[in-house]
C-alpha cells in the first residue's frame, strides 16, 4: 500500500466515526497527518506507537537496518499536527449538543477552551522528531483524532447495548476489552472510578473520548442539568476533576494509554482489511487484531 493511499483511509475511516453530523465535509484532521516522507513510499513493515519522539526515531532507524522499516507511525501529533491540535477540538461542540447543552452555552465554552490550549501549545518546540525522522529519511506519519473517533463511537455503542445500571457495571464492561484487560494486568493503568461510587446510578453517560484534549473545565454544571449523569474519560486534570465533583458528576477514567491502543487497533484493522503490515508494536502500544 502507499503511503499516501494509507493516510488517505485514515482521513476516510476516521470521518465515518465521526460524532459530526456533517461528515462530507471533513477533508482532512488538522491534528493527523503525514508529517515527513514521499506519499509514493511503498508500505508494508511499520513501526507504530502512542508516542513517536527524537529515542523511537532513532530506534526506527536501528530496525530499518537490522529488519528493514517502511513507516513510522504516532498517535499523538508531533509537527504541524501537534501546532494545530487546538483546531480540531471544535468537533467536541457537537458531542456537547447532542447530550443537550445548548449550542449558543458549548460555543462559548469551547471556544474559551481552544485560545487556552493554543497558547499552552504555541511556545512548545513542535518539530524535534519530524526533523530527526528528515534527517534519517525515515517516512513519519501520525493519526489522532481519526483514531480516537473509533473508541468513541465503539463505547457509546457497547454502552447503549450492553446497558449499565450501575457505575461498577461500567467499569466491569470495559474491563472486559483486551486493551484495558492487559493494562490491569500490567497495573499500567486501566478502568477505575474516581468519583461517584460503584453502586450509583449510572444515568445518561457522556463519554470523553475524542476531539484532541480535554474541554472546558466549566463545562459539567452544564451536563449535569442536561441530564448527564457520568463521565466516561481517557483522562482528567485535577482542575476539571474538582469542577466534575462539583458538579456531583460520576467519572470513570478508562485509561488514557490504553484507550488510544484501542482506536489505534481499530482503525488499523479497518485499514489492514484491505492490505497486512507487519507492525513493530512500541511507546505503550500493543498491536491487538481483530479481524482474521
Amino acid at each position: 500500500m502507499k503511503l499516501g493511499h494509507l493516510y488517505n483511509l485514515v482521513v476516510k475511516f476516521g470521518s465515518q466515526r465521526d460524532p459530526r453530523k456533517n461528515k462530507k465535509a471533513i477533508k482532512f484532521y488538522p491534528d493527523s497527518a503525514i508529517l515527513y516522507g514521499d506519499p509514493d513510499t511503498e508500505v508494508k513493515k511499520v513501526l507504530v506507537g502512542i508516542d513517536i519522539e527524537v529515542g523511537e526515531i532513532l530506534l526506527a532507524d536501528k530496525l530499518r537496518a537490522d529488519r528493514g522499516l517502511d513507516l513510522v507511525i504516532s498517535h499523538h501529533p508531533e509537527g504541524r499536527a501537534y501546532a494545530l491540535l487546538h483546531d480540531v477540538m471544535w468537533l467536541q461542540l457537537d458531542v456537547l449538543k447532542q447530550v443537550g447543552v445548548s449550542s449558543v452555552v458549548a460555543h462559548k465554552l469551547l471556544e474559551e477552551r481552544i485560545r487556552e490550549v493554543e497558547r499552552k501549545i504555541l511556545p512548545q518546540n513542535h518539530t524535534r522528531a519530524v526533523d530527526a525522522a528528515r534527517i534519517i529519511n525515515m517516512p513519519f506519519i501520525n493519526m489522532h483524532t481519526p483514531a480516537d473517533n473509533h473508541v468513541f463511537v465503539f463505547l457509546k455503542k457497547l454502552m447503549r447495548d450492553r446497558k449499565p445500571k450501575k457505575v461498577g457495571d461500567i467499569v466491569d464492561i470495559l474491563s472486559e476489552i483486551p486493551e484495558y484487560k492487559e493494562a490491569v494486568r500490567n497495573r499500567t493503568g486501566g478502568p477505575r472510578i474516581l468519583l461517584g461510587s460503584s453502586k450509583r446510578e449510572a444515568g445518561k453517560i457522556l463519554f470523553e473520548m475524542t476531539g484532541g484534549t480535554e474541554g472546558s473545565k466549566d463545562v459539567f454544571d452544564k451536563l449535569y442539568k442536561a441530564g448527564v449523569r457520568t463521565l466516561v474519560s481517557m483522562h482528567l486534570s485535577e482542575e476539571h476533576l474538582k469542577k466534575a465533583k462539583e458538579a456531583n458528576l460520576n467519572v470513570v477514567i478508562a485509561g488514557h494509554i490504553s484507550s488510544d491502543s484501542l482506536g489505534l487497533n481499530l482503525l488499523l484493522d479497518r485499514i489492514e482489511a484491505e492490505e497486512r503490515f507487519d507492525i513493530i508494536s512500541c511507546s505503550g502500544f500493543k498491536r491487538i487484531r481483530r479481524i482474521h
